[in-house]
């Protein structure tokens, strides 16, 4: 249930998935609310973006990667102390390029089959994240 008092954010987080059946998480980087968590990749959706374009975007400048293609997994919406987001989750299964941190963060490629992953603490909305993926996947 959204808290109309609070300005809702529009997210892309695209969930990359690679052959081997693993996913990729980004640390955040200093600065940022929530520095040095773990997250699936995206960002805000700019006024007249479409979920894919703001992913293309989002991508390409914190990867350098260049998305073909994504598939919707989910909408969630999650309330931070900082901002109520509603967060557009895709799954990309197709990209040009290889994945590196444009932005200074690390990256971890993370076993979909493993309980949990190797890297801590994640944001809170990233979990029902991979909880969806992870059913869709089994």
């Amino acid at each position: 249930m959204t808290d109309t008092k609070r300005p809702v954010t529009e997210v892309a987080a695209g969930i990359l998935l690679d052959q081997s059946g693993r996913y990729l998480l980004g640390q955040r980087p200093a600065g940022k609310p929530y520095a040095g968590y773990w997250e699936v990749p995206g960002g805000k959706i700019e006024k007249g973006e479409s979920v894919f374009e703001a992913l293309k975007r989002e991508l390409q400048e914190e990867l350098g990667i260049d998305i073909q293609a994504s598939e919707e997994l989910t909408v969630l919406e999650h309330d931070y102390p900082h901002a109520y987001v509603r967060l557009h989750v895709s799954i990309i299964r197709d990209w040009i390029g290889v994945p590196k941190g444009c932005e200074g963060q690390a990256l971890s490629w993370e076993l979909l089959k493993a309980e949990k992953p190797s890297v801590a603490p994640l944001l809170p909305a990233a979990w029902p994240m991979l909880e969806k993926l992870k059913a869709l996947i089994d």
